[in-house]
């Protein structure tokens, strides 16, 4: 059932690729935080690490940060990646996955998509694996899981560090399992356009307790906040920190947000559903992967246009609907040097895949809308 809360778009505006979602009760939470004494990191932070670490089962903890950046920074760090070490990566994502690994002055080493669902390829993951090889970071695109047994498999088998960029999938599990158990570091994503936000923001599990107290530490110039705030300091700074803690009017909007994200994922998940149903007769151009140990909530419906992306594009555009490819292979990009590998699947795939609209506010006319435009061309 449609949320009756949500309300069309103006209709002059046509349907936008994707549009924030704001709960009511955000106003609530965050004129509360600006009547109190408190706008920077305060305890709206902490009520949202507690929140969230509860929502997504973190036994060990959740660390606020001001973007999914920020968190994978902060991954790289803990994962000990230094001047030369090597990361197995995704070819296939947004920049801010594979940028934090030159900030550790660490080389990228990519992977190639699998065909399937987009996510890195698996198989590939080995043949890859050098002496300089200190983790594997995986995306799970569009909110598909990765093959998590078989990334813990190889990364226990050569120690290397796992760690999972769930900037698209807040509530993936694999075998039953939440992506946090399987992986040695987790980032989450609450940019203004993805699943929930907090106008922008990021969050990180750590498996390990110390790591959890030591990134809080490195999030804030490498100072222990709590000890700074009980009177006279002290105390020593040991790491090289950064100023990437996240507000409390930020932590309000994810507070709010945490407020209705069953609904929202909910309605999400209906959605896509919809898309699936009306386009049953091309779902075999769907990018996705519903496998029996795989449950999750889509961020993106992706369609695979063949030769027929840009007609497509143009047929959308003319019925006033945004559509595009929103991410693109990172080898493209300069700033991550000369590439000698060929990469055969996003080869055969990087001129054929779309995103269409995707968001809660949505409302079914929209999407039957949508999907007839799609099945005039493909």
């Amino acid at each position: 059932m449609q949320m009756e809360e949500f309300k069309l778009m103006n209709e002059n505006e046509g349907i936008p690729l994707f549009k924030p979602y704001i709960p009511k009760n955000t106003i609530e939470y965050v004129t509360d935080t600006l009547n109190s004494r408190w706008i920077g990191e305060g305890p709206k932070v902490k009520s949202f690490e507690n929140k969230f670490a509860k929502f997504v089962k973190a036994k060990e903890g959740c660390v606020a940060v001001n973007s999914g950046t920020a968190a994978l920074h902060l991954s790289y760090i803990l994962s000990d990646i230094k001047k030369d070490d090597e990361v197995i990566c995704p070819l296939f994502t947004c920049t801010a996955t594979n940028l934090p690994i030159l900030y550790q002055g660490g080389i990228p080493i990519f992977c190639d998509i699998n065909k399937n669902n987009l996510n890195l390829n698996v198989d590939e993951i080995e043949s890859l694996i050098s002496e300089k090889t200190k983790a594997i970071i995986v995306v799970d695109y569009g909110g598909v899981p990765n093959e998590y047994e078989k990334l813990r498999g190889i990364c226990d088998k050569y120690e290397l560090k796992l760690i999972s960029d769930c900037a698209h999938c807040i509530d993936g599990k694999f075998k039953d399992k939440r992506i946090h158990e399987w992986s040695d570091f987790t980032i989450y994503s609450f940019q203004a356009i993805k699943t929930m936000t907090t106008g922008d923001g990021g969050m990180l599990i750590c498996s390990r307790v110390e790591d959890t107290k030591l990134a809080k530490k490195i999030r804030w110039f490498g100072i222990d906040r709590q000890k700074k705030q009980q009177g006279v300091w002290e105390n020593d700074i040991l790491e090289v920190g950064f100023k990437y803690q996240m507000n409390d009017i930020a932590a309000s909007i994810g507070l709010a947000s945490l407020d209705e994200i069953e609904r929202t994922l909910k309605r999400r998940r209906e959605i896509f559903n919809r898309y699936r149903f009306n386009l049953k007769k091309i779902e075999h151009k769907i990018f996705e992967n519903y496998q029996y140990n795989r449950s999750f909530t889509p961020w993106l419906l992706t369609l695979n246009c063949g030769d027929k992306r840009i007609d497509l594009m143009n047929h959308l555009r003319k019925n006033r609907i945004e559509s595009a490819q929103v991410h693109y292979r990172n080898d493209r990009y300069s700033v991550f040097g000369e590439q000698k590998r060929r990469f055969k699947n996003m080869e055969d795939l990087e001129r054929s895949y779309l995103v269409v609209p995707m968001y809660p506010q949505m409302l079914n006319d929209e999407i039957d809308l949508i999907s007839n435009k799609i099945l005039e061309v493909l």
